[in-house]
């Protein structure tokens, strides 16, 4: 069960929330409302929704640029 402590921001002004989640190694969790949580490994880019990449990108260029060979356009 998810509890409103579990969550956190990287900086104040950010839109995704990061889920704390010390039991489980390995496992990165954000949400943009604190009810729908995204893995980001297994969900991110195809789980979004246009606006929520856009956030997320926009605030996260490290993960972005991590996983820049899913999001190229086939040549």
């Amino acid at each position: 069960m998810l509890n409103e402590q579990d969550f956190y921001k990287e900086h104040d002004t950010d839109k995704v929330w990061w889920l704390e989640t010390p039991d489980k190694i390995g496992e990165i969790l954000f949400s943009f409302d604190k009810k729908t949580v995204f893995n980001l490994f297994r969900d991110y880019p195809d789980k979004l929704t246009p606006e929520q990449r856009q956030i997320f990108d926009s605030e996260n260029p490290f993960w972005v640029d991590f996983f820049s060979d899913r999001t190229k356009k086939p040549s």
